[in-house]
């Protein structure tokens, strides 16, 4: 495979993205989860569109990772992608549940977690998404395995802070005590997701994409084991009042523990619960900081490429 691109039995690059990251040009990783479970259809099919229309306007390619007939796909092509839209036709996939979802032969959706294990193993060093998992508020206080593998995957993640449904300062507690980097995109709290900021004060900041990439540079030739996670606030336009996100988030709490909801599932209950409390607000503010996050991560990764460092991050396997 051109540019030493990972490949086994189970794992294959699409033929767009080998060739970018083969000459060292921008790549981001994308995750199919937010497709799968996270967005009703056809917002589904309108996230693909914004975020890779963003991405590519950008100068940069996207590389959307899903489990495909067996096999861990980084960079999806838009026809293999329709099956992710599809209500119900994939399930979830955490890094923990790849193997199992590869030996099932059913489409499988990747979260953030199995995304940046795929894309670094790809050897992409940048990826975007809406909001990180984290530790559940209410009383299952589940944790997302987002965390763990942020904490041993390198590269740079660009997301909007943790979900709505997770508590904050929980949250960025356990990163710290994992060794992960927080840094604000033009921001000195860290965003909550569909609000633009939280409790959480930030050790570092930057202005630029180019910083940014810098960061990344620094982390990746320092061998750093865990990823950079970059905070890129929701658009102004359609931020939502953090006090209001908070009770609509209870109400929807109360209702999974009414309904016995919990685990892999809750995750999407709780995203759908809160548009139909939020009277599909939400929604749109979702849309908006995901577009916004994909073309952020986009000009991280042409910062990334023009300083030399290509897409590589050190963690390509053969």
């Amino acid at each position: 495979m051109a540019g030493g691109a990972a490949v086994s039995i189970r794992f294959r690059v699409g033929d767009e993205v080998e060739t970018a990251i083969g000459r060292g040009g921008p790549v981001v990783g994308l995750e199919t989860s937010v497709i799968g479970q996270g967005l009703p259809h056809p917002r589904n099919v309108e996230c693909i569109d914004r975020m890779a229309g963003a991405i590519r306007e950008s100068g940069a390619v996207p590389a959307w990772v899903g489990v495909l007939d067996g096999d861990v796909v980084v960079g999806l092509t838009e026809q293999e992608l329709e099956v992710f839209t599809e209500p119900g036709r994939a399930d979830k996939v955490a890094r923990r549940d790849v193997p199992a979802a590869c030996a099932s032969g059913r489409p499988g959706a990747t979260t953030v977690s199995a995304t940046i294990w795929a894309a670094a193993r790809g050897g992409i060093a940048v990826s975007a998404t809406g909001g990180i998992g984290g530790v559940h508020r209410g009383r299952s206080k589940d944790v997302s395995t987002d965390l763990i593998e942020l904490s041993r995957v390198p590269g740079l993640l660009v997301c909007s802070g943790p979900k709505s449904i997770v508590e904050p300062t929980a949250t960025a507690e356990r990163l710290e005590e994992l060794g992960v980097s927080l840094i604000g995109y033009g921001v000195n709290r860290m965003p909550s997701f569909l609000a633009t900021e939280s409790a959480v004060d930030l050790g570092h900041r930057v202005e630029t994409p180019a910083e940014a990439a810098a960061i990344l540079a620094a982390g990746l030739g320092l061998e750093m084991s865990s990823t950079i996670v970059l905070c890129n606030p929701v658009p102004v336009a359609h931020a939502m009042d953090a006090r209001e996100v908070a009770e609509a988030t209870d109400r929807c709490l109360q209702r999974a523990d009414d309904e016995g909801i919990h685990g892999p599932d809750l995750t999407p209950f709780l995203l759908t619960a809160l548009a139909e409390e939020t009277d599909g607000r939400s929604l749109e503010a979702n849309l908006a900081l995901l577009e916004a996050n994909a073309r952020l991560a986009a000009e991280v990764a042409v910062a990334h490429a023009a300083s030399g460092a290509g897409s590589a991050t050190g963690a390509r396997s053969g």
